[in-house]
């Protein structure tokens, strides 16, 4: 005879118990049968089976809300439901959640905690699923720690006592299928900590999640979407990034346009385009200025605005600040559609401390350390990921796997690397932790780093994994099995800030600090690198890249387009971020639209008309990009005239009939007759002038085809005449058809 266990159905109703399954649904022996149910809402409970519609009125056992029947004799195990009617007289029917077995499977777990579940996101989190014939949301979490993880959400009121979840053995991991729930349905986890506190988490494989400030999880599906990018996911399959154009134009969704906001609570009175909107308008501009890719601040969910993304609660939902998981896909699927790559930013390095976040998960230190030498990043007030823990990397390496397996990501630009690599980044003695030899040297960190990028090039070769490493870390771009980080490409932060002081610079001052746009050369294909003017370069007090460049109002113009000149003759991708096309003058307002009506007045429409005739220029010249990790792709002509400020240098293709000559003047004076020195015995001819009147330069020019000297110059057996343009970059083609 089955009796009650009242210690067990004590710790149920006390709200400590691991295994409520133990307890509640239909359990069975020899001689009988029985049905327990607990909810503290209801007045009375009946079981009703579904084939015969016999029904069976439940006993209370408990003033709690504990019921009861117990089946007499050989009654076989049946398919049920639940009628409810509560303490309010509110009738209701649900299948009972603790008639099923578990949705995920020991082998899983094993894969899980060893750290190898490369897609754990098809097993964690919630899941709208079909289980045992019947359609409803299996729930699953990590939390080790916890006395009790319950499943709260619209549904039961929020309240924890309605579903508590069974812990899957030692694994850490409770789970629960609940009958009944859709698309949209809220819910969090109602975590009892081993210190007694009640903690109310949002899913961290959540693939939807309320709009902030709200922060619960949405209940969601990810088989949402029918995909027509075929042809270029097909093409990316077989083509390298090494030796393609990669021009990025770098954009922070919420401030790229907006359009007025009706609601009378709107901050500005402006709201962000959606993803659908952006998919139309965003797209068109980025295609029709001739970029390759375009790379998005994090999209991944957040609850503060002004981190722009970068403090994340939500790996694995795209925010919806701007639409659902499908308008996101939409995007993607346009860029597609229109030859245009995504890159999304990604976090691994930290993570918030909301209540609602990953910050002590189960009431400890489980996504982070708890040392705080080792856990905490004190400057930015986030914390680090635990990378010796198995669960954690797979949360990560999974969530990476996520992006480009779901929504067809081309790149990954990794966030903070250096942050990662090194223990006493931003610390000061004392506050941080040596690694076993010593050493400053984060260990599991890098072994996470190269486990990362092997998986991701497992499964997705010729995607981008782009490392944003500020430091001298060798071998950040070399394959794993070279003892490298396994990343495609560098963002070459040495090369932007030599570059960006150099042009912050009065020109009067340039020749003395001519290696500041030189030295680079010296390591430019130590990794594979992307030149990037980001985001960074243009908030805090630093200036927008316009109102960086010395001098009066045509200046700061020309200043800009030469040094844009310089920037696609310079070996590396290249990175730009939004508004510096056009000359934004005043810094990045993540809150604000970019300044678009600028392009109404003449130089700002010219200065846009020249970064988009070099950006189609870069793609359609194979010197521009076809030898971009390689010192037989560059030649110097002249790099030490400081007294001029001017540099004059070769691009190469595969085949050197794909030559192209920069010559970059950084001073406000114009050169006749400045002879450089040259390749080949032929003509000249300039194919490009950041001075030409139609990009709001003075205009002087090249206009006809330059004939070679038998001269030599500069260690070249022959030499050249120009006319060089103040403030300008001028590209020269050599006419190779005799060679």
């Amino acid at each position: 005879m089955l009796t009650l266990d009242h210690s067990l159905a004590d710790e149920l109703m006390n709200g400590i118990c691991k295994d409520p399954h133990k307890i509640l649904g239909m359990h069975s022996d020899e001689d009988s049968l029985a049905v327990r149910v607990y909810n503290p809402h209801s007045q009375s409970i009946t079981i009703r089976d579904i084939q015969t519609q016999e029904t069976f009125p439940m006993t209370l056992m408990d003033e709690r809300g504990l019921f009861e029947y117990l089946f007499e004799g050989n009654k076989q195990p049946f398919t049920y439901e639940l009628d409810h009617v509560t303490k309010d007289g509110i009738a209701y029917t649900v299948m009972d959640p603790y008639a099923f077995w578990p949705t995920i499977s020991d082998y899983d777990l094993y894969l899980f905690n060893q750290g190898n579940h490369h897609r754990i996101y098809e097993k964690l989190g919630c899941h709208l699923c079909v289980h045992n014939g019947v359609a409803g949301a299996s729930f699953a979490v990590w939390a080790p720690s916890a006395q009790r993880v319950s499943v709260v959400g619209s549904f039961n009121q929020w309240d924890g006592r309605i579903h508590p979840m069974r812990r899957m053995g030692s694994s850490g991991v409770w789970e629960l299928f609940i009958p009944g729930l859709c698309k949209g349905d809220l819910y969090k986890y109602e975590i009892l900590t081993p210190s007694g506190d009640l903690y109310f988490k949002a899913d961290p494989y959540a693939f939807y999640a309320e709009k902030p400030p709200k922060t619960a999880s949405v209940v969601y599906d990810t088989d949402n979407y029918t995909w027509s990018d075929e042809a270029w996911m097909e093409q990316r399959q077989k083509n390298s990034p090494y030796d393609k154009p990669i021009n990025i134009y770098e954009v922070h969704l919420g401030s790229w346009r907006q359009e007025p906001d009706d609601d009378p609570e709107s901050e500005t009175g402006f709201k962000p385009y959606s993803y659908r909107r952006l998919a139309d308008a965003l797209v068109s501009y980025v295609k029709d200025m001739g970029y390759t890719h375009i790379e998005l601040l994090p999209v991944m969910e957040h609850p503060f605005d002004g981190s722009w993304g970068y403090q994340v609660t939500g790996y694995y939902a795209a925010t919806s600040r701007y639409g659902t998981p499908e308008d996101f896909k939409y995007f993607v699927d346009t860029c597609h559609q229109n030859g245009i790559g995504v890159i999304l930013d990604w976090v691994p390095a930290h993570f918030p401390k909301d209540g609602h976040g990953l910050a002590r998960f189960d009431g400890t230190a489980l996504y982070e350390h708890e040392d705080i030498r080792k856990g905490e990043h004190l400057e930015w007030g986030t914390h680090v990921f635990n990378y010796g823990r198995n669960e954690v990397k797979n949360f990560l390496i999974s969530n990476a796997v996520y992006w480009f397996e779901q929504f067809h990501v081309d790149g990954l630009r990794v966030d903070a690397v250096a942050s990662m690599l090194y223990l006493d980044y931003c610390r000061k003695p004392g506050e941080w932790v040596p690694n076993p030899y010593g050493g400053r040297e984060n260990l599991e960190a890098i072994e996470f780093l190269k486990h990362l990028n092997y998986v991701v090039y497992k499964y997705f070769p010729n995607v981008m994994m782009i490392a944003e490493e500020s430091t001298a870390w060798p071998r950040v771009t070399k394959p794993v099995h070279e003892g490298g980080l396994g990343f495609s490409h560098k963002w070459n932060m040495g090369w932007m800030n030599d570059f960006l002081k150099y042009m912050s610079m009065d020109s009067i001052y340039r020749k003395y600090h001519q290696n500041l746009i030189t030295f680079s050369f010296m390591y430019a294909w130590s990794e594979n690198f992307v030149l990037a003017l980001s985001h960074d370069e243009v908030v805090h007090g630093k200036c927008s890249l316009l109102n960086k460049m010395p001098g009066d109002y045509w200046q700061k113009f020309a200043g800009l387009r030469s040094a844009y000149g310089y920037f696609f003759g310079h070996p590396g991708k290249k990175l730009l971020f939004m508004g510096g096309e056009f000359g934004q003058f005043i810094e990045w307002k993540y809150k604000e639209s970019l300044d678009w009506h600028l392009l109404n007045y003449p130089m700002h429409e010219k200065l846009n008309r020249c970064v988009s005739d070099l950006n189609h220029l870069y793609k359609t010249e194979k010197a521009l990009y076809e030898v971009d990790t390689h010192y037989e792709g560059f030649e110097w002509i002249d790099c030490n005239d400081t007294e001029h400020s001017i540099v004059s240098f070769i691009r190469k293709g595969y085949n050197w009939r794909d030559m192209l000559i920069f010559v970059c003047n950084f001073t406000p004076t114009a050169f006749e007759n400045y002879r450089i020195g040259a390749p080949l015995d032929t003509t000249y001819t300039e194919i490009f002038n950041t001075d030409h009147e139609k990009y709001g330069g003075s205009n002087v020019l090249n206009t006809n085809p330059i004939t070679a000297e038998h001269q030599p110059y500069h260690n070249k057996p022959y030499s050249i005449n120009l006319r060089i343009p103040p403030l300008a970059t001028i590209i020269l083609r050599p006419d190779a058809s005799k060679w």
